[in-house]
């Protein structure tokens, strides 16, 4: 991890848990967030981490991927079943089997160790952002809200409310996360509309991305098996599109 600038920024009040078992870059982390003004809670194992998330309940989650009790693929995948929470996968190698696990298991994104501080909190703040996120407006928006106040855009069985940052398929609500929730609204407000990859990374992930673009295809697939897997259609070459 590479020093801090000397005017680290905005403080916020965003609590984080990092679980890292080396001891050195768990403290180098910890100061570093501290100083950007994050309360930073600390876990050296997976099974730790797992008994400090459901003590505390933290805003977001950083969580090394090689860590001792419980792999952070593990550990991700049993904070998946407590909280939507943010959780950033934090890799050593950059291996692409650790990176794809990690997506899979539920993480909304990742960065290589050793990553540079000012990368490190512009993701985490994009995190923090997208999870607090609100559209200033919307497509529904603009044919009127009903009387209750509310502003909804429907393909099919599926309901998108924008206000209230709800979706519903066939009547039932479905629990996604901020990343896919951002994403399914990025689609939702273009449908029939091709979103390239590079597109969706800047719009959803709030960051451009020069290298693999794998988050973003996995994170299509999890909201396809949410939503249905015909309602996003791949488009070789290009990206992917909501269809009509």
């Amino acid at each position: 991890m590479t020093s801090p600038p000397t005017t680290p920024g905005s403080a916020t009040e965003a609590h984080l848990l990092l679980v890292e078992d080396d001891e050195v870059i768990r403290n180098t982390v910890r100061m570093l967030l501290e100083r950007y003004g994050f309360t930073v809670s600390t876990a050296a194992d997976g099974l730790s981490g797992l008994e400090m998330f459901r003590e505390r309940r933290p805003d977001l989650l950083l969580l090394d991927v090689m860590l001792p009790e419980l792999d952070g693929i593990g550990l991700c995948r049993r904070i998946r079943e407590l909280s939507l929470a943010p959780i950033l996968m934090m890799s050593a190698r950059g291996d692409a089997l650790d990176v794809v696990s990690g997506l899979e298991a539920g993480a909304d994104d990742y960065v290589v160790k050793p990553c540079e501080s000012a990368v490190l909190v512009a993701r985490i703040r994009s995190l923090l952002r997208r999870a607090s996120f609100t559209p200033a407006h919307s497509p529904a928006d603009a044919n009127g809200a009903d009387d209750s106040g509310t502003a909804t855009m429907t393909f099919g069985d599926l309901t998108i409310d924008t206000r209230g940052m709800e979706v519903h398929r066939a009547g039932e609500p479905l629990a996604l996360t901020p990343t896919e929730l951002r994403m399914l609204l990025e689609f939702a407000a273009s449908p029939g509309v091709v979103l390239e990859r590079r597109t969706l990374l800047r719009r959803v992930w709030d960051h451009a991305w020069h290298g693999d673009t794998r988050v973003v295809d996995l994170h299509v697939q999890r909201l396809r098996a949410k939503i249905g897997p015909e309602r996003i259609e791949t488009v070789r070459g290009f990206g992917y599109k909501l269809r009509r």
